[in-house]
């Protein structure tokens, strides 16, 4: 704080002396001047480009569609199937590549017991893609 030095109150000065602040700020303004055209060069590299049109994209594999009653009953594909039957198909239809998809469509009041015993089933299989079908909400 500066003292007055010729006035008759002798008290403080109440001005702030902001020389050595502008002085700061413009050193900064230098500093960022200089160093933001660097910071902003980019390094230029080649990106592969997306081809929806590859061999893997050609090869259009259906869903494998199961459905499961309350009752536990099961229909692969629209046929009626065992459980048996359908550890069999999942040893088949894991072993195809690409890979199917497994759709399971479970009535609201199936326990979900059933439904686990089921993907336990795939995937001791080998089956990595398996998906839950449900119904579109109801617009309003």
């Amino acid at each position: 704080m500066a003292m007055a030095t010729g006035s008759n109150s002798g008290g403080p000065m109440s001005e702030i002396n902001v020389t050595p602040l502008v002085d700061v700020m413009l050193v900064l303004l230098i500093i960022f001047m200089i160093t933001a055209p660097l910071m902003s060069h980019s390094v230029t590299i080649d990106l592969p480009t997306a081809n929806p049109k590859t061999k893997d994209s050609e090869v259009v594999v259906p869903p494998l569609d199961l459905a499961v009653k309350p009752d536990g009953s099961m229909y692969f594909n629209d046929h009626p199937i065992t459980e048996l039957e359908l550890k069999a198909q999942f040893a088949v239809d894991a072993q195809r590549t690409p890979q199917p998809e497994l759709q399971i469509r479970a009535d609201k009041s199936t326990e979900f017991k059933i439904v686990k015993k089921i993907i336990g089933d795939a995937k001791d299989a080998g089956m990595v893609h398996v998906g839950f079908m449900t119904t579109a909400p109801a617009k309003e």
